[in-house]
């Protein structure tokens, strides 16, 4: 009969232990690295996407400036910050949730039936234009004959520059009315004598200033104290089926634009790191619209009407719109 070597078997017995050891532990390791994974997954499934055009340029600044301090995290957003030129085509072929939105392009486009509404008013709502004229220039009425910069033609900053020059009895025939562009291209045109004035943002209304090259000769919230200028507008699909995206992202936008109204200081540094310009020209451009920054999300219907006639009397618009039925409130921040 032949012996058993117990030997072989404690060995045998030894390595089948661990064995089984080992794939114990990588079956415990494999499902804890898939509960972690999990775990992660269902953090990031926590943050709800959503897709904003902000503004181009100065006007959209805060709010890039508030998602990197972390607030549309805080209201549970992971946003994604769309550049476009149409806001109101990209909100009806769903390529964005909400959007800045010039007022009168939204309340023409929502009244001839773009499926769209006007759901809050932006950080202001009166306009932060300046007509501005080259040096030697010192009133309204001395640019009879003159060329005079208006933008883009039909927008908010041509309607300011004709009423401007209308209660200084001007009209745009007066003058040799020309489309130059905003911001640097406006500032660029004035600078290069292109134009002999022309209708401006801030910074570059103070830039003027700051670098001698001209003078503001009007202010535009003077001249149209109610004429709406800026609003955020959603889809009505959107509006529907995803209202607590509006609301999340509409607390976070004014989360934002507090923060940076109230911490100037910290503002700037991230202003200058986006615009390359004179900080002595901020300054004075964060001074000058301290009043025009409202941050008050309602939206006034009587503004929205009184935009409507001004639009109509300029011939920029056809007929007035009934303005309840291009607004959805529903979303606005409780104080």
């Amino acid at each position: 009969m032949k012996k058993t070597s117990w030997r072989g078997v404690g060995i045998l017995t030894i390595a089948m232990v661990m064995v089984l050891t080992a794939c114990s532990t990588g079956s415990k390791g494999g499902q804890e690295s898939k509960s972690s994974a999990t775990s992660s997954s269902e953090g990031a499934q926590q943050l709800q996407k959503v897709r904003y055009a902000a503004f181009n340029g100065v006007s959209g600044l805060a709010v890039n400036f508030g998602a990197e301090k972390g607030f549309f995290k805080e209201e549970g957003l992971d946003v994604e910050f769309v550049t476009t030129q149409n806001p109101i085509e990209s909100l009806t072929s769903k390529d964005v949730d909400i959007a800045d939105v010039a007022t009168t392009t939204a309340i023409i486009a929502a009244g001839k039936g773009a499926p769209i509404k006007i759901v809050s008013s932006m950080f202001r709502t009166k306009g932060p234009f300046y007509l501005v004229a080259a040096p030697g220039i010192n009133s309204v009425e001395e640019l009879k004959g003159k060329k005079v910069g208006a933008a883009a033609f039909g927008s908010g900053l041509d309607v300011y520059t004709q009423v401007i020059l209308k209660k200084h009895g001007l009209s745009k025939t007066d003058v040799t009315y020309l489309a130059n562009g905003a911001n640097e291209a406006a500032y660029a045109s004035l600078t290069s004598g292109q134009v002999d004035a022309t209708i401006i943002h801030e910074p570059f209304a103070s830039l003027v200033e700051v670098n001698g090259k001209g003078k503001i000769l009007a202010k535009g919230w003077d001249y149209l104290p109610t004429f709406h200028t800026g609003v955020l507008a959603s889809s009505n699909e959107v509006i529907a089926k995803k209202p607590e995206l509006i609301e999340k992202l509409l607390r976070a936008y004014f989360k934002s634009q507090e923060y940076a109204k109230s911490h100037p200081d910290e503002y700037k540094t991230y202003f200058l790191s986006k615009i390359k310009i004179d900080p002595a020209a901020v300054d004075k451009a964060f001074e000058r619209e301290k009043v025009l920054w409202e941050n008050n999300p309602d939206v006034d219907k009587k503004a929205l009407q009184d935009t409507q006639q001004v639009q109509l009397e300029l011939g920029l618009q056809d007929k007035i719109y009934d303005v309840d039925k291009i607004i959805d409130l529903r979303f606005i921040p409780k104080k």
